[in-house]
């Protein structure tokens, strides 16, 4: 029913969790360090891309994920200095400019856990800096120079990619964040669902009442909101919203949607159908297809299994599905083995989620050739976060090249060209991997239990 059901997050746990993170980080960062030969790493906290070269505007700033790893402060140059045996160090930029300011920090709890030195310089950060074997993370490579970091110790792949890995086994604080980001965007998909019952709104009023329901900033979501009515949703990444409210006696819409909390992001979707007639029930037939498909692929995770695995079980449980709802004749087995289901569902079962939407440490090795689009190709394991997002979709493009192959006559398009008005359905929740009882704890339905179905 999309009412959320889970109180903010406790601060003072908040706290607690942060302290033994940042413990953890220390503990997992030496042997990182020792094996790149390094004595310290300096990490800058980024700083603002231009939009292009014709101009003098910028783009909001997106943190370092490596820099927002160890403290939630999105501020444009900012140093951290990591040496084992040593306090972490950060050198937090004083704003002097009068055009901007920077966003106030959502805590402070990391200033009673770092060394903080305050600077209102750039230069001044060299004297923060360590002799001996350093190294710099970061884009802004003109200030590693000027730090007296060597050319060949910026952004070394020996120590990124470790770090990157490490990344991708969450902490209790890491955690926490993520809950608190999926409590958020809950509020958000909330109120996309009632702007769509009540009728009358377009695709960019849903957006807009999502971003006032998260209470956050087009700049601050994860990722730019996907708000798909109808046709749309055959789009995978739909941002180019209507101004205009859909007049189609039957509707669909499909919201891809997040929020962040201390950098930590959520990635949700959910789908309705509105309407009567044949259509509206065939596709809310569909939606909760893939909503009850989506649910049991979550119970399915289990330690050591790997992810492709489950994701090449999706589309089984995908051309179940179509052959369920008469969209293709064929059995589950011809409809796999000739890619059919690729058609239908293109993209992969879904992603690792931390301080990016499409966080790193999970896509280590490439995945099969029929699976291009994988973006998680580990074993699953303890402290992984990743998402689960099977989707059903009527992509003109696709279904083009299947119509002229020789799977075509599998196809019931008839069918297939009544439900492309409705574009498509997609169902995604934020998963952390326990390595309990549980083995799988699901921070999306903890506050949006609904995946979808009608409006």
């Amino acid at each position: 029913d999309g009412r959320v059901r889970v109180a903010p997050v406790n601060l003072e746990k908040l706290e607690l969790a942060y302290r033994a993170h940042v413990a953890d980080l220390i503990a997992r960062y030496a042997p990182v360090l020792a094996a790149a030969e390094v004595d310290a790493v300096v990490i800058h906290s980024g700083s603002p891309g231009k939009r292009t070269e014709f101009d003098d505007q910028f783009w909001p700033l997106r943190t370092t994920p490596h820099f927002q790893h160890w403290l939630p402060l999105a501020q444009a140059d900012c140093a951290l200095v990591i040496a084992p045996g040593k306090k972490p160090l950060l050198a937090w930029m004083r704003s002097t400019s009068y055009w901007e300011s920077p966003p106030e920090p959502e805590t402070l709890h990391f200033e009673r856990v770092l060394d903080v030195h305050r600077v209102s310089e750039v230069d001044a950060i060299k004297a923060l800096v360590p002799s001996g074997r350093v190294a710099f993370i970061g884009e802004a490579r003109a200030h590693a120079e000027k730090w007296g970091i060597a050319a060949e110790r910026v952004n070394p792949p020996t120590l990124v990619g470790p770090l990157d890995r490490l990344r991708a086994l969450k902490t209790p604080y890491e955690v926490l964040c993520l809950g608190e980001a999926n409590r958020k965007a809950a509020a958000g998909h909330a109120a996309a669902l009632e702007a769509f019952r009540s009728g009358g709104a377009s695709e960019l009023e849903i957006h807009l009442r999502f971003l006032a329901a998260t209470g956050q900033d087009d700049p601050e979501t994860p990722y730019k909101n996907i708000v798909a009515e109808g046709p749309h949703a055959a789009t995978l990444h739909h941002v180019t919203y209507d101004k205009r409210p859909s007049t189609r006696s039957a509707q669909s819409l499909l919201v891809d949607a997040g929020a962040t909390y201390l950098g930590y992001c959520s990635d949700i979707t959910r789908t309705w159908a509105r309407g009567e007639g044949a259509v509206a029930s065939a596709f809310a037939h569909l939606v909760d297809g893939v909503e009850k498909m989506q649910q049991r692929l979550c119970k399915l995770i289990k330690l050591g299994l790997p992810y492709e695995e489950l994701h090449e079980e999706s589309h089984k449980q995908a051309a179940a599905l179509l052959v369920d709802l008469r969209i293709v004749k064929g059995s589950v087995e011809e409809s796999v083995k000739a890619g059919i289901t690729r058609t239908f569902y293109p993209h992969g079962l879904g992603h690792s989620l931390g301080l990016q939407c499409h966080d790193v440490g999970c896509a280590l090795v490439k995945p099969k050739e029929n699976n291009p689009y994988l973006r998680n190709t580990s074993l699953i394991t303890e402290g992984q976060t990743f998402t689960i997002e099977p989707g059903i979709y009527f992509i003109e493009g696709l279904l083009e090249k299947l119509r002229a192959s020789e799977h075509g006559r599998l196809v019931d398009w008839s069918l297939v060209e009544e439900l492309a008005i409705m574009g498509g359905v997609r169902i995604e929740d934020d998963v952390v991997v326990t390595g309990g009882d549980a083995v799988m704890r699901n921070l999306t339905r903890e506050v949006l239990p609904v995946g979808g179905g009608r409006a």
